[in-house]
């Protein structure tokens, strides 16, 4: 699955961001949750924007 490798410098990243020390499972689940929920809002506009240009090609 070579669409989901990310450079070792964006994969540190994140896992920085989402880490806790307080976690059994060693992340912050609701952090980790709202971020996905951000991208999966920023795609789903992004996709919007696209089929409404599409929709306006003759």
């Amino acid at each position: 699955m070579d669409e989901l490798k990310v450079s070792q410098a964006t994969f540190e990243a994140i896992a920085q961001e989402i880490h806790s020390d307080s976690s059994p499972v060693g992340i912050d689940a609701k952090k980790t949750h709202i971020i996905i929920l951000e991208k999966l809002l920023q795609l789903e506009k992004r996709l919007a924007q696209i089929e409404q240009k599409i929709d306006q090609q003759p």
